[in-house]
């Protein structure tokens, strides 16, 4: 019983490795590949690099086809990704900061209401 609940479990935490090592693989495609039509093909070789060992069923062997993967995304991951602006460490991001504390903003300014 503990030995199929380790299985399973081991089995659950090589999914989630292989998901985001995809996601992360396919996003770090588009910044190296910038038109889509290039992306699509780099996007279609890549799934078809992950679909190659769908039906290994040896738990060290995905192991260490997992781990053979993260270290070649790893090498070729792109120097300078793509940020979009308004995320932390993009050009705009924190561009507006909050203003210091005692300076009070008037969002109608020339609507005041004269009574």
């Amino acid at each position: 019983m503990t030995s199929s609940v380790a299985y399973l479990a081991r089995r659950a935490a090589q999914k989630e490795r292989v998901r985001i090592l995809y996601r992360r693989a396919l996003k770090d495609t588009l910044n190296w590949a910038v038109h889509r039509h290039l992306f699509y093909d780099d996007a279609s070789n890549l799934r078809d690099r992950f679909e190659q060992n769908k039906d290994v069923e040896d738990v060290d062997t995905i192991d260490r086809i997992i781990s053979d993967g993260e270290a070649s995304y790893n090498k070729w991951r792109h120097p300078d990704p793509y940020i979009v602006p308004w995320a932390p460490g993009g050009s705009k991001f924190n561009r507006n900061p909050t203003p210091p504390q005692g300076i009070e903003i008037v969002y109608d300014f020339g609507r005041e209401d004269n009574d």
